[in-house]
């Protein structure tokens, strides 16, 4: 702004000294003009007065014509040798006394060839400028000297170039003047608040919204500052509330990460942990380690690491985008298998790479159960296979060979097929009837006297063991309370007990089914015939009789299922539940498919009980469990919860 106004000050200085010059130009001119002519008209007159004798006439008419002149500055008079003889203002005296070192008048050298024109010059004095006229005087073709006047410049010609001259440094000076204020004003009114304004925006810009400007201006500039007040006023309300938002959002989400089953790591571009959950610390046996900060390399088991510290890389250097999935086995800090998934954390943009998400997942039942799954499906398929086999054999002898056998062939052949279908049978049987008690199925428990699934099950298999030679014992208490259970799946619990005491049960044995109330008063093992104990007897422990802090003693049924049979040695007691595990596989028999006590086992435990079982080889096996005494809530149905119609018992 200053140096268009310094260039455009100068052009307009230019074009008025110009202008003025100009106009001096002109008025000098014109000055010179009439000079000349007011010489040249003098001359003309006084030519004939120069004789000597003619002075006074020529003073006299010289004196009018300079008083009737006001231009006139003075007038002088000279001989053909340049000395002076009579001046106005100056009198003779005057001019003998006051020009006695200049009493000629100096010409040029070459004046003398131009007679017959005026002499014009302009020069200086200390009064101002004056223009000099020399006119030769010439009387009769004669040269009698010259005369000089000097004349005045024009005083309006020079008032008005003086006035313009100063006016135009005026303007100039007024210009810069305007400049130098305005340049003042600009400062105090424009530049300082944007100034201001400049460092709040830097300072917003830099996070700061507590910026702000207070500068008491009016206007526009007023109104700028108004509002970008009222923005940062905006800015900061909008970034207390993100911030309370953001802090809220990564308080859920710190918790989430805390909470959640899976073990979560966040590590940045350099290998360096961010965040971890206790799942994580836990599965990595980093507890009580301070491990944010960290390489995560230096950190890891070495199972994991010799896992992962490729694709680690890879992630990072953008040469694996879709992230990668491990399943790892550990020893350390305990025996475990976990899966590992590796996800890339990218920027809003979803081009560069932020970070990298660890997952932490302990499979390890989920590695048991497939394990199981995997060996239940082979002992199944073998279990299948044979009975299959068998039927397929005999039924493909029958087939292509029926004509060669005989009676008695066919029919034994017939038999071990039948025999063998009904095997495969019992199996799916027991396959599907595992399968659903080791599902989520909900099972509604109710009141169940035990006397009459325990009489069914002897019902059942009286004929059998009349065949076997056995003897079948029932010992029930008398005024056995109901017990808490579901009466089809105890019923299923006293037929697979009771068919595997039968089948491991010489001719002359005995089993019997044992239910008697279990409290202090009543401790001891019951007996078959009062003359001492033939079967095993369970333990009683304390704890299975003793009341809980401030409460009644518990009331609970116990239950036995107890034989006299070759007994189960001790390395096959702890896996005897296991499914497809068969004693008869040591003692070289084919019968049964192994399941039985696994299903017994799961239906007690839907009875929120244990199965339980103490043998000796060669004398016997007792299993035995604890039912929950029913409770009804409503005392009007303390009688009624006794009893059960024969109807009802029929419909089970």
């Amino acid at each position: 702004m200053a140096i268009a106004t310094l260039v455009v000050s100068l052009i307009m200085s230019g074009l008025t000294f110009w202008a003025v010059n100009t106009i001096q130009q002109d008025a000098r001119l014109n000055d010179t003009r009439f000079g000349r002519d007011l010489g040249l008209l003098l001359a003309a007159n006084v030519a004939p007065l120069l004789a000597p004798e003619q002075r006074s006439e020529l003073a006299r008419f010289s004196h009018n014509f300079y008083s009737s002149t006001s231009s006139l500055r003075y007038i002088l008079y000279a001989d053909e040798e340049g000395n002076i003889f009579y001046g106005i203002p100056f009198s003779e005296s005057e001019v003998q006394n006051s020009l006695t070192i200049r009493r000629k008048i100096n010409l040029p050298e070459d004046y003398a060839q131009n007679l017959n024109q005026p002499m014009v010059r302009q020069h200086l004095t200390p009064d101002g400028e004056v223009t000099d006229v020399f006119v030769p005087l010439y009387y009769e073709n004669q040269y009698r000297g010259v005369l000089a006047i000097g004349t005045n410049p024009n005083p309006t010609v020079v008032t008005s170039s003086h006035l313009t001259r100063d006016v135009t440094i005026a303007v100039f000076v007024s210009i810069w003047v305007m400049v130098i204020l305005g340049a003042v004003f600009n400062a105090l009114t424009i530049t300082r608040p944007i100034k201001e304004l400049l460092v709040g925006v830097k300072n917003i810009a830099s996070g700061n919204f507590k910026q702000r400007v207070d500068l008491p201006f009016g206007g526009e500039l007023g109104e700028l500052i108004i509002s970008f007040n009222e923005m940062a006023e905006r800015l900061e309300r909008y970034e207390e509330q993100n911030i309370e938002e953001l802090t809220s959002e990564k308080a859920k989400l710190e918790t989430l990460v805390s909470t959640i089953a899976d073990g979560a790591v966040l590590i940045d571009t350099e290998m360096q942990v961010i965040l971890t959950n206790p799942t994580a610390r836990r599965l990595l046996g980093w507890e009580g380690k301070t491990v944010e900060g960290e390489n995560l390399l230096q950190i890891l088991p070495n199972p994991i690491l010799a896992e992962v510290t490729r694709p680690l890389y890879q992630i990072v250097h953008g040469h694996l985008k879709e992230g990668a999935e491990f399943r790892i086995a550990l020893t350390e800090p305990s025996n475990r298998t976990v899966r590992i998934l590796l996800t890339t954390v990218l920027d809003a943009g979803r081009e560069n790479v932020r970070g990298i998400a660890m997952t932490v997942q302990d499979i390890t039942r989920e590695a048991e159960l497939n394990e199981a799954k995997s060996h239940f499906i082979s002992n199944v398929s073998h279990e299948l296979r044979t009975p299959l086999f068998n039927i397929k054999s005999f039924i493909e002898t029958l087939y292509e060979y029926g004509e060669n056998l005989s009676e008695g062939e066919r029919q034994e052949f017939l038999e071990t097929a039948n025999r063998e279908t009904d095997r495969l049978t019992r199996l799916v049987n027991d396959v599907l009837d595992l399968s659903r008690l080791e599902s989520n199925r909900a099972y509604t428990l109710e009141a169940v006297d035990l006397v009459q699934p325990i009489e069914q099950t002897l019902r059942t298999y009286q004929l059998n063991a009349r065949d076997k030679g056995i003897e079948l014992i029932q010992e029930i208490s008398p005024d056995l309370p109901p017990v808490l259970g579901h009466y089809d799946l105890l019923l299923q619990v006293f037929t697979n007990l009771v068919g595997n005491a039968l089948k491991f049960t010489p001719s002359g044995g005995k089993v019997a089914l044992r239910a008697y109330t279990l409290d202090p008063q009543n401790t001891t093992c019951a007996v078959a015939d009062g003359k001492g104990s033939r079967f095993l007897c369970p333990p009683v422990e304390v704890a299975d009789v003793a009341a809980p802090p401030g409460g009644k003693p518990l009331r609970k049924v116990r239950v036995e299922v107890a034989d006299t049979g070759i007994g189960i040695a001790p390395e096959d007691q702890q896996a005897i539940f296991d499914r497809f595990f068969r004693v008869e596989n040591r003692v070289h028999t084919l019968e049964g498919t192994g399941l039985g006590l696994s299903i017994v086992r799961n239906i007690i435990e839907k009875h929120h009980s244990q199965v339980h079982l103490v043998s000796d080889v060669g004398v016997g096996t007792t299993f035995w469990f604890d039912l929950m005494i029913f409770q009804d809530p409503r005392p009007e149905a303390e009688e009624a919860r006794f009893a059960i119609s024969p109807a009802a018992i029929a419909t089970r």
